[in-house]
């Protein structure tokens, strides 16, 4: 499993375990880079796979956060 796999695996897992609710912001790109020791690219390649799972959302000009609709995705 890739670098970006990982990443996108342990936010899903943070989201399906309710640690990261709907609505909630997720850590700035930088933060998850520091958090997680990767690059980010690494971090952007995560997040686009959380968005094609429809799981997160982003802003444009603001930041990224767990879909309202989350809890309906998952069931």
């Amino acid at each position: 499993m890739s670098k970006f796999e990982k990443l996108a695996a342990d936010i899903r897992r943070q989201i399906q375990a309710g640690q990261l609710k709907p609505g909630d912001r997720l850590p700035s790109v930088a933060k998850l880079c520091e958090e997680h020791g990767v690059s980010y690219g690494t971090v952007r390649a995560a997040m686009l796979i959380l968005k094609v799972e429809k799981l997160i959302v982003g802003r444009p000009g603001d930041a990224l956060y767990v879909r309202e609709e989350v809890d309906r995705i998952l069931a």
